[in-house]
């Protein structure tokens, strides 16, 4: 055997071992045909993969998880709504709503939710709000208390329009947030539901789901399809597995079943290299606060569900820390559960998440702790 030869049985091995290398840490990044994309742990909100997560897209019926987060915060769930002619002449309406049906709030949701009625939608805005313009402005207002910067709504239902978009990282905070809702969740994991009218009283119809993961994909809990010529194919989707959910966003995707292709491939690939470690108890992560201008001078506050850590591949817990961002002194009266501040999370320093900081409720009114508070809140703010 000649020099060249015995080069070759070492050299070649190692060669075509450098060549495959690159393409085998390609295959391991989820392949995502939309143009933009997001998967994040939904305990803390934590990024795990992105493309294009900040680019204006219209999202459209994704739009309904912020019609429906709040109809539930305003509405009762057995409350009637009428559906008007506007309702009625809505386009895109599977439940085949006509003016001067009578719907309870919660059927509405759920046919606007599964079905991804628009109408349902109008109808609801128009309930809470009195008129869709004015339901707008709620939802844009709620889409800035969530740190929404890149949405701008003009409509309850994701119809078209060039005035209406959001972006991936935006539909996935939104999502998040609304799968804290205990109702919401309910609503967003069926997959079949028997929708009944109020008026007329013998109508009723059973609708599936659009989600199909919520047939095929083992361990998934929601959340919201949408489709539009413009937006493309959008869904908001989750899953949870072993104590891990995540929430997984694609939006403008070539085709209407390619939007799940793409969703089953980032939460595979967050299954695949996410697990959750055990953080802080709800129970451990409480502060007392000042509180000015209300019946008592102080009030508890807490974290609104335990702590635990996303760790991705090798990484190590003890990277991980929390903080409390929190005023001193909170102007009083605070509704119970009201969020008041966030416990941010951090790894190596930099904030990858956050949960929500709850105060127990303080009551209206007039107190010799909270006028002190009151006359001392520039001091107690500075200790």
């Amino acid at each position: 055997m000649n020099i060249f030869q015995r080069l070759s049985l070492v050299w070649l091995p190692l060669f075509f071992c450098l060549l495959f290398l690159p393409l085998t840490r390609v295959a391991a990044e989820p392949v995502v045909s939309a143009d933009a994309a997001i998967l994040i742990d939904a305990s803390t909100g934590r990024v795990i993969w992105a493309k294009n997560a900040e680019a204006p897209y219209q999202p459209a019926s994704m739009t309904k998880m912020m019609t429906c987060l709040l109809a539930l915060h305003s509405l009762k769930m057995h409350e009637l709504v009428p559906i008007s002619a506007q309702a009625a002449a809505t386009e895109s309406s599977p439940l085949g709503l006509k003016a001067g049906d009578q719907l309870e709030a919660d059927e509405l949701m759920h046919g606007m939710m599964m079905a991804s009625d628009n109408g349902a939608a109008v109808a609801l805005a128009e309930k809470i709000s009195g008129s869709v313009p004015a339901f707008v402005d709620k939802m844009n207002d709620e889409a800035a208390a969530l740190g929404m910067t890149g949405t701008h709504f003009h409509n309850p239902n994701g119809l078209s329009d060039p005035l209406h978009y959001s972006t991936a990282h935006d539909m996935a905070r939104l999502a998040r947030q609304a799968m804290r809702e205990r109702n919401f969740r309910s609503i967003v994991s069926q997959p079949q539901m028997l929708v009944k009218w109020s008026r007329p009283q013998v109508k009723f119809q059973l609708f599936q789901n659009t989600n199909e993961l919520l047939k095929t994909y083992a361990g998934a809990t929601g959340i919201k399809t949408g489709w539009t010529q413009a937006a493309g194919g959008c869904l908001a989707a989750s899953a949870r597995r072993e104590g891990l959910e995540l929430i997984a966003v694609v939006m403008h995707a070539p085709t209407e079943e390619q939007r799940f292709r793409d969703a089953q491939a980032l939460l595979d690939y967050g299954f695949q290299h996410v697990h959750m470690v055990r953080g802080y108890a709800q129970a451990n992560l409480s502060r007392q606060c000042w509180v000015s201008g209300a019946s008592q001078g102080s009030t508890t506050v807490r974290a609104a569900s335990d702590v635990n850590y996303p760790l991705i591949d090798d990484e190590d817990a003890s990277h991980y820390a929390i903080r409390y961002d929190l005023p001193r002194v909170l102007q009083g009266p605070i509704k119970d559960g009201q969020v008041v501040g966030q416990l941010v999370v951090t790894y190596d320093g930099e904030e990858v998440g956050s949960i929500d900081l709850q105060a127990d409720g303080v009551a209206p009114g007039r107190s010799l702790s909270g006028w002190l508070v009151g006359v001392f809140a520039p001091l107690l703010e500075r200790l």
